[in-house]
């Protein structure tokens, strides 16, 4: 007579499938809006925030997660942009603070004035 597999042999593998399929990457759905400059994508951090504000003012329906799910590969890029425009602000900012211990005046100038117009656009 044939063994029979017991059920809980077969829940068990169904399981570590899922678990094994739920690890592996998954592709991105959608692309997100790109921004070309810091300002870009501060406008679209800003704008996209607004809404997802706006989406969870009411019912979490499932039309308002997939809102919420497209607008976070936008917020995803505006995120990654403002850290890559920020960290290179940092290095800008060091160079201004080595310059003046050593009393480069034109350095100090040139870099604190491409400083200053990156930071700006964060404060606007």
């Amino acid at each position: 007579m044939k063994a029979a597999i017991p059920l809980s042999a077969i829940l068990l593998l169904a399981t570590f499938a899922c678990y094994s399929v739920a690890d592996q990457q998954r592709p991105d759905h959608f692309k997100g809006e790109q921004a070309a400059t810091l300002q870009d994508a501060i406008e679209l951090f800003r704008t996209n925030n607004q809404n997802l504000q706006q989406l969870l003012q009411g019912e979490l329906t499932p039309q308002a997660m997939v809102e919420i799910h497209q607008l976070t590969y936008t917020l995803e890029n505006a995120l990654e942009k403002i850290h890559s425009e920020t960290t290179q602000l940092k290095e800008v900012l060091e160079e201004v603070h080595l310059a003046s211990e050593s009393m480069d005046f034109a350095k100090v100038k040139k870099q604190a004035k491409h400083y200053l117009d990156t930071a700006n656009t964060l404060v606007k």
